[in-house]
């Protein structure tokens, strides 16, 4: 049984996501954004004390620009 992550985004709605997707996801940030693993870190933090969208974290505290966020969700939207 596959376990989901969901991801809640006030943009456009919830997403859902299996772990192999959420590991997908990261790898796309690293290997085709260039998203260090420490940014992925702080993200990740932020997530847990203050939860929402990893994309969403990942912007508002600088770490990608408004294009690799949009590239984010649309590749979201194709996963």
């Amino acid at each position: 049984m596959d376990r989901y992550i969901t991801m809640q985004s006030t943009e456009r709605g919830e997403i859902k996501m299996t772990q192999s997707t959420y590991s997908r996801l990261i790898s796309f940030l690293q290997d085709d954004l260039s998203i260090s693993a420490a940014s992925l870190a702080v993200a990740l933090r932020h997530s847990e004390q203050d939860p929402g969208p990893l994309p969403m974290i990942l912007w508002q505290y600088g770490l990608v620009t408004l294009e690799q966020l949009e590239q984010i969700y649309d590749w979201l939207e194709t996963a």
